[in-house]
């Protein structure tokens, strides 16, 4: 996303009639990414010398590190406006969630207190790049979702964990100017990207409203046209491609699998290879504000299918051209099923957490090893409904109401299963208040971050993850839980249970 947005700029920064802009970047200098930039510092006039700051004309260069706070600055200072779509995402996170939090937590908060630093809180503009997986697994009958819905971080999925915290840390910065786009998933080209253990985690009924990595950086860029004065600012978003790039798991992977010659996934893949729940994505309800203010809505599925077919790697056009063959079809299907199921029983993988044992895994993403071990044939009569009914889930207050009230805070907290301890209210929905949960944690936030983007008490967010006890004190919660747990699971998962995988790294 990051690099499409920076070619979109790069593009409009001399165009006629088109703004000019003078581009500030904060790069790793790995050497993947200065090779990727040293036809643009060629084209800025710059003589890369190994310097940890360079400049050219209209670009500058920043090779350091966001985990860096002088790094920070240097980009920071003399900014109209900061674009970051930076992340550390899984399945990288998954291995690494120190580097997760760093670089989803601390630097985002070095963003904020950078910008206050240089006295540029009431003029910079700060658009932050948030995620779907804030959400977590959205199945059969909650499948479409709106901003203000319960935050539900996948169990296990510390990175999600760590972008709500950003975001929060983004919402409550004090800043005059900020936005936070919740990014869905971003369907490159490169249809190799998608070889690991983790495309075994989404349920085959995972509904996902992708976007393109052309549009989400042309998206990102089109912030710049927003006026200060907009109501677009202080607010967050779903960020997808509307109804034209909505597709099941299931439809996607099987057309997926025609294009990389593969042909019938059933040949291919089994169907208890695949997760029951505990992933993420979900079709978009409110995509549609987003797209009116910066038109983002510009590519379709289908576009991003034409996009994998020409940019397939000649190893799998090749494997397309035998499939045609009707005697060599059946050996690309079963080199491809080899190679398939040496991913799921990869240590990451599904096949791997059901021989090993891991009774968390399998409890997470399955229920039970009973109901794995059940989980029919792709013809069975428990396939999942692709089509499914959907409920609008509650926010807990009155939400026709222009102006909200403190009734209105009131019953929302008492919705989440706590209460409001302020007294008083100036309706200013970005006021901080007092509420606590219904443990009796006492927190700090705006109306906003709770109304508005369901955000709530930070000291029970996971890790550890307790959803069980919490769908029981919570009925806002409650209402992401239940559809696909059973009220009698306990669902406790400890402090570090994610690590059960980086411990067997070598």
């Amino acid at each position: 996303m990051g690099f499409s947005a920076f070619r979109e700029l790069w593009a409009r920064r001399n165009t006629a009639g088109g703004s000019k802009y003078d581009i500030v970047l904060l790069v790793r200098p790995s050497k993947q990414n200065k090779r990727l930039f040293a036809p643009f510092e060629r084209d800025a006039g710059i003589k890369s010398d190994g310097s940890r700051v360079v400049k050219g004309e209209g670009l500058k260069i920043v090779w350091g590190d966001a985990t860096n706070y002088a790094d920070v600055v240097e980009v920071v200072t003399g900014a109209d406006w900061i674009l970051c779509p930076m992340a550390f995402i899984a399945p990288a996170a998954d291995h690494n969630p120190e580097m997760s939090k760093a670089v989803n937590i601390t630097a985002i908060q070095y963003v904020i207190d950078a910008i206050h630093e240089i006295g540029g809180q009431n003029h910079i503009k700060f658009v932050y790049v948030g995620s779907v997986a804030e959400t977590g697994d959205r199945l059969q009958s909650i499948h479409m979702g709106r901003v203000g819905d319960p935050l539900k971080p996948s169990i296990f999925d510390f990175y999600a964990t760590c972008k709500i915290r950003g975001e929060r840390a983004v919402i409550e910065s004090g800043l005059k100017y900020w936005v936070s786009l919740r990014e869905t998933y971003i369907a490159i080209p490169n249809s190799m990207s998608l070889m690991d253990p983790i495309l075994f985690h989404q349920p085959l009924d995972t509904c996902i409203e992708l976007n393109t990595s052309s549009d989400a950086g042309r998206a990102l860029v089109n912030c710049l046209d927003i006026p200060a004065a907009s109501d677009f600012w202080r607010r967050v978003y779903n960020m997808g491609g509307g109804p034209s790039c909505r597709v099941v798991f299931i439809e996607y992977m099987e057309r997926m699998m025609n294009l990389l010659g593969l042909g019938d996934y059933r040949k291919v893949v089994e169907r208890r290879w695949f997760a029951l729940r505990n992933f993420h994505c979900q079709y978009f309800e409110d995509s549609w504000i987003l797209n009116e203010y910066i038109h983002n809505w510009r590519e379709t599925l289908e576009d991003h299918y034409r996009q994998v077919l020409d940019n397939r790697p000649i190893s799998l056009r090749l494997a397309a051209g035998l499939a045609r063959i009707p005697g060599l079809r059946k050996m690309v299907q079963v080199i491809g099923r080899r190679k398939m199921k040496n991913m799921a029983s990869g240590k990451d993988g599904t096949l791997w957490w059901y021989d090993s044992r891991n009774e968390r895994r399998i409890s997470a993403f399955y229920g039970s090893f009973a109901k794995y071990e059940t989980i029919d044939d792709w013809d069975g009569p428990d396939m999942p409904s692709l089509r499914p009914s959907w409920n609008r889930l509650n926010h807990g207050y009155n939400e026709t109401k222009a102006v909200l009230d403190l009734t209105d805070l009131k019953d929302a907290a008492s919705y989440r299963g706590g209460r409001l301890l302020s007294s008083a209210w100036t309706g200013d929905m970005y006021e901080k208040l007092r509420w606590a949960c219904a443990v009796g944690h006492e927190f700090e936030g705006s109306p906003y971050l709770v109304l508005k983007a369901g955000h709530w008490c930070p000291d029970c967010l996971p890790p550890p993850w307790n959803y069980g006890e919490e769908a029981r004190r919570n009925p806002f919660f409650a209402q992401v839980w239940y559809p696909n747990h059973d009220r009698e699971e306990s669902n406790s998962y400890p402090e570090d249970c994610y690590r059960d995988m980086i411990d067997l790294d070598p």
